[in-house]
């Protein structure tokens, strides 16, 4: 598993709700490369939840939201913006049971649209959430210009060779 950075975080102006850690209201993931998949883990608080005990599903939304641009970013190399996601509820995720990880990966790219499938699992490995994503995306240049992509060699650190 390789660790994806952040180079958004670099622009002052960025305050992503889903992965700025500065956010103060914000979800803070932090992202993982795992052969075809990009991968977070996020510890719910019980703020985030909405019945008693039970994490929000828009919550889950957002995350499976955020992990189908970060697929979009390193795996697809380039931007882009959701066109639309239909996601399936299949078990309560409770915010007292510990961190979640959330998955998602390219099942197709069409012309412009990326098909990502994402997946929630709770601490105990069980899918509770999956959603398909339809991602609209940009050529890279026009990803620069619009989103400020700052290029897929820009997700990973240069490794130094000793």
């Amino acid at each position: 598993m390789r660790k994806i950075r952040n180079p958004f975080i670099d622009k002052g102006e960025f305050r992503c709700f889903g992965c700025d850690p500065r956010n103060d209201f914000g979800l803070h993931l932090e992202f993982f490369e795992e052969g075809d998949y990009i991968i977070s883990k996020w510890d719910p608080a019980e703020n985030y939840q909405g019945y008693i005990n039970v994490l929000h599903g828009g919550i889950q939304a957002t995350l499976q939201d955020e992990i189908a641009s970060w697929v979009v970013y390193v795996k697809a190399g380039t931007g882009g913006v959701t066109a639309s996601m239909e996601i399936h509820y299949r078990k309560p995720v409770f915010v007292d049971q510990g961190a979640v990880t959330v998955k998602g990966h390219i099942k197709e790219i069409n012309k412009r649209i990326a098909n990502i499938h994402t997946q929630l699992y709770n601490a105990e490995n069980v899918l509770c959430s999956e959603a398909d994503v339809k991602y609209f995306i940009y050529p890279e240049d026009v990803a620069v210009k619009k989103l400020n992509y700052p290029g897929k060699d820009a997700f990973f650190m240069i490794e130094k060779r000793k």
